[in-house]
């Protein structure tokens, strides 16, 4: 899923990267570094913080933003 995939997503519920992260406790800049460097690149984070937020993201939108994170929407 790429960076415009998730943003969409969020749209669609009424939602943005801001508003999820202030929502969630994060800082809005660290949700959208997250989403842009592992959206759509192959690679699993590695931080806890930044696997969190992909987590809580994913779960959000219903949708896996990276492979390993799809039986968390289900």
């Amino acid at each position: 899923m790429t960076k415009n995939q998730v943003q969409a997503r969020l749209i669609e519920r009424g939602s943005n990267f801001r508003r999820f992260a202030l929502a969630h406790g994060y800082q809005p800049r660290s949700v959208q570094q997250a989403v842009a460097r592992y959206a759509n690149s192959g690679k699993s984070p590695r931080g806890i913080l930044t696997y969190k937020i992909l987590r809580d993201l994913s779960i959000a939108i219903g949708e896996p933003v990276i492979d390993g994170l799809a039986e968390l929407t289900q």
